[in-house]
């Protein structure tokens, strides 16, 4: 993961902090935090994985890997977290080796994982119990976005506690919003699926309509790019949806976790999500054909 870019952070004192979960997301995260001059202590469930963020980092301030969640939190002003669903999330801030019987009170735990509001509230509360805080705060940008220090990241929980973690997670942040109580988080990263969702079913038929119709369609995209269809979507991944290419990026597996969240939540709020429940099970599609790794914009593929 040495693609991490050079960044301008900001001067934000010194703080010790844990990272837990050293995925494609939370490797160049703790990383950034690292290199801002955070005195970090990480934990994976492979432990292989610490041991060489350990050595990849070892110049920035003599990082460390614990063996437990709970020794990782210990001593810990702030603990960040970035794992892979809700039972990932219990697994590592509750027990006797949780992140939460580690710290201290008065501390925060940060979530980054995309988990359910649900979660997010549990977690609020038993914290809450425990005299500690929790933010949920998962992120957009993807993996390019975790290696470059531009994520943006949705937030829920106190204020207070919010204002803790800003300025240090702004290491590895384009922008870092709280948005409301604890769970309004997970909401707007929902929101944000619901989006990425129509619009990449949106620009797969687009495309695979020119093509049927004999356009240039790298052409017709540079076109129309410039117009009122433009999207980060159409600018990041048209060309390779043209091309064919889906071996990178934001896999469809972990898409159909998100809106499986989605689609939960919304039969608990009754709202109505006839195009994203279409969508889901178009992913469902793409991972039938083999591609459960391929990146979101491999939709395309069930129309050409």
């Amino acid at each position: 993961m040495s693609s991490i870019n050079h960044k301008d952070y900001a001067s934000t004192p010194s703080r010790k902090v844990a990272f837990l979960g050293l995925g494609v997301m939370g490797y160049p995260m703790a990383g950034h935090l690292a290199r801002a001059g955070h005195q970090v202590t990480v934990y994976n469930r492979t432990a292989s994985k610490s041991s060489a963020w350990c050595t990849e980092f070892a110049g920035a301030t003599a990082p460390k890997h614990a063996a437990t969640p709970r020794l990782a939190a210990q001593g810990a002003e702030l603990v960040f977290c970035c794992v892979g669903n809700d039972d990932d999330l219990r697994g590592v801030t509750l027990g006797a080796d949780g992140a939460f019987a580690g710290m201290q009170a008065g501390t925060t735990f940060v979530d980054h994982t995309t988990a359910s509001a649900s979660v997010a509230r549990e977690l609020y509360g038993a914290a809450k119990t425990l005299g500690l805080h929790f933010i949920d705060a998962p992120v957009s940008g993807g993996q390019g976005g975790a290696q470059n220090g531009l994520l943006t990241v949705m937030c829920g929980g106190d204020q207070a506690a919010f204002d803790t973690a800003q300025p240090v997670a702004m290491a590895f942040s384009r922008a870092f919003t709280l948005l409301g109580d604890s769970g309004a988080g997970q909401l707007a990263k929902m929101v944000n699926q619901i989006c990425i969702a129509g619009l990449v079913q949106g620009l797969s038929e687009a495309i695979a309509f020119g093509e049927q119709a004999g356009l240039d369609m790298l052409q017709v995209l540079e076109v129309i790019g410039k117009g009122a269809a433009q999207s980060w979507q159409m600018d990041n991944r048209g060309k390779t949806m043209v091309a064919g290419k889906f071996d990178f990026g934001f896999a469809v597996d972990w898409m159909r976790k998100d809106l499986g969240l989605v689609l939960d939540e919304a039969k608990r709020n009754g709202a109505r999500l006839p195009v994203t429940a279409l969508v889901d099970q178009f992913y469902a599609d793409v991972q039938h054909m083999g591609g459960q790794r391929w990146d979101t914009s491999s939709l395309i593929k069930r129309l050409t």
